[in-house]
């Protein structure tokens, strides 16, 4: 069930819309199975990434959710609106700072931009289950191999 979006409305103000979201959306949270935050960004916030880690550490333990964290890089560092972030990253540091995040909110990462995906948590984990499955199979090519030659 999608119950909300965090908006920042022209700022970065990840804390405000994050506070928002679990103090007052949240607040029915028993009547929902599972719950789950999905951040759709292109900068880093406003706020320094070791306060945004421990609140969303402590807010996902307390309401049983995750935060999941979409980082979309683009080439531009100014915005269109003429806007300049409180806080400025280039889009690697970001992705350090956004990672840092969902990984303490329990949550996945994913990072990408026009030129495809740079990381991905989902991709990852597939990666690693396909390499497993790789070593597995070349093991089991050996032993049956071994097998026929002692026949």
């Amino acid at each position: 069930r999608w119950v909300l979006s965090l908006q920042c409305r022209g700022s970065r103000n990840f804390m405000s819309a994050l506070r928002r979201a679990v103090e007052v959306d949240f607040k029915e949270k028993d009547k929902h199975k599972s719950q789950g935050l999905y951040l759709l960004t292109t900068g880093i916030p406003d706020q320094e990434t070791h306060t945004i880690s421990a609140y969303v550490a402590e807010v996902c333990r307390g309401f049983d959710l995750q935060l999941h964290v979409c980082l979309f890089s683009v080439m531009e560092d100014v915005d269109p609106s003429g806007v300049i972030p409180a806080r400025y990253a280039n889009p690697a540091e970001a992705a350090v700072a956004f990672k840092e995040i969902a990984q303490a909110a329990n949550g996945r990462f994913h990072w990408f931009g026009e030129a495809g995906i740079f990381e991905s948590d989902d991709i990852t984990v597939i990666v690693s289950e396909m390499e497993k499955a790789n070593n597995y199979s070349q093991k089991c090519a050996f032993l049956v191999e071994s097998l026929k030659q002692r026949s």
